[in-house]
This record gives structure tokens, sequence and C-alpha cells, in this order.
């Protein structure tokens, strides 16, 4: 009698742990944002109400904090389900795997998105990847080449690109170094040494106008030409939005 009631119980008790988890990640990133790290957003506007548009941002700071903190504002503030593609790293990590489950974040996905687009959705991605979390403090604001598969993406759907600019992750979590006994004990591709705790430096989110896709050519080689093209335009677009908003701080303390 006991071993039969013994499963159901850790199942219920698994599945109320996980989503009192996941409730509990969604309040810290909502304090993160609003009162420790006092995110300042301009230009929702930019990102459409309804219908499909790939958002792209700059990465950056160790730990990719600045992913969480985009998406759960852009989720919140645009009461519409925005999807992310993320590394595989991200579903490693029991806590968090379970919270980007229920928050549409994908991964494995070499169209990145391309049916969710087709659905109507937004798709969030950041064409760093690890590379732009991966840079030294001193390296902090210079993009990493963009990989182009959301430019490709971008040219069969036809969707328009929203360039985002993230200002602050690169003090809130500087990467000073890495350790790489750890990062291959835990199977990471890296392990960055950082603060302990994220440092409570004001970041600025900028969101520029959508840049609409080019018309789909007939060939492969006029196709991939026009999602090259479109790769650079939106790395520039995005590095000068990153070096206009760090200007406008009086100080990274600000």
């Amino acid at each position: 009698m006991t071993e039969t009631n013994t499963g159901p119980r850790t199942e219920a008790s698994t599945g109320l742990l996980a989503d009192v988890g996941i409730d509990l990640l969604d309040s810290v990133l909502g304090w993160l944002a609003d009162d420790y790290l006092r995110v300042e957003v301009s230009g929702l506007e930019n990102i459409p109400r309804s219908g499909p548009a790939l958002v792209v941002a700059n990465h950056s700071g160790a730990w990719g904090l600045d992913a969480f903190v985009l998406h759960k504002l852009l989720h919140r503030e645009l009461r519409r389900p925005v999807h992310v593609y993320a590394s595989p790293v991200v579903f490693r990590l029991p806590a968090v795997a379970a919270y980007a489950r229920r928050y549409s974040v994908f991964t494995d996905d070499p169209t990145l998105g391309r049916d969710r687009l087709t659905a109507g959705h937004l798709v969030a991605v950041f064409p760093e990847g690890l590379d732009g979390v991966g840079k030294r403090f001193s390296q902090r604001y210079r993009l990493r080449p963009f990989s182009p598969g959301f430019a490709v993406t971008a040219v069969r759907t036809g969707v328009p690109v929203v360039p985002v600019s993230i200002v602050g992750a690169e003090e809130t979590l500087p990467k000073l170094g890495e350790i790489r006994t750890l990062a291959r004990r835990f199977g990471l591709p890296s392990f960055p040494v950082t603060t302990p705790l994220p440092l409570p430096f004001k970041w600025r989110i900028g969101i520029g106008e959508p840049i609409p896709a080019p018309a789909r050519a007939a060939s492969f080689a006029d196709r991939a030409a026009a999602a090259r093209q479109l790769c650079d335009e939106v790395w520039f677009t995005v590095q000068g939005m990153v070096d206009r908003d760090r200007r406008r701080r009086p100080t990274s303390f600000w």
C-alpha cells in the first residue's frame, strides 16, 4: 500500500516544487529589472503588437543574464509570448530549464524559429551566441560577429528584424576570467570568473526601428547574398545603438 502511494505523491511534489521554483525565478527577474538594475526601456513601440518579427539583441555579461531580463520585460510589457532561441546550456540547469520551457524558450532548431514566425509569433535571438557572453571585461561592448542564421530566416520568411541594444550587463556581471576545469566538470563551454552576485548597475535597453527583410530572390546565391547583407546591416545597427547608449550614460554607475 505504501509503495502504491509513494509514486504519485513524489510526482505531485516534484511538479509543485517546479512551479514554485519557476514563480520564484520569475519574481526575482522582475525585481532585478525594476528595482535592482533599474532597467530603462525605450522604443517598445517598434515591436509589433501582433504578427511576426525577429528581435535581435547583443549578448553580454557573464552567465547571459541579459537574455532573461530582456525576455521578462518584453513578455510583460507586450503581453504576448516571446519565443527565445537559446543555447542548449540553458536546459542543463534544472530550475532554469523549467522556467525556459514554460516561457517559450527553445533550442536545437537550425531554422531559428521559422515555424514560429510563420505562425505569427515573436522570436528573439542573440546572434553573438556564447562568444558574446564569453568576452572579457576589457572587450566590453565590442560586439562579436553575428551568426547569419537569423538573417537567412528573415529572408526566407520575409519578417522584419527589430534591433535591440542592451547596455549595463557588462558591468553587472563582468567576466574577469574563466575556470576551464569547472567548465569541463559541468559540461559547459565556459565557467566564468565574475562577481558572486550581480552588481547594481543601471541598465538601458534600446529598441530600434524594424529593418525590413529584403524581397526573396529566385536564386540561392542571391538569397545568400541578401542574408549576408542583412546580417551586416543589423550588426552595424546594434553596435551603433550600443555605442550611442553608452555615450548617454553620465557614468557606468548612473
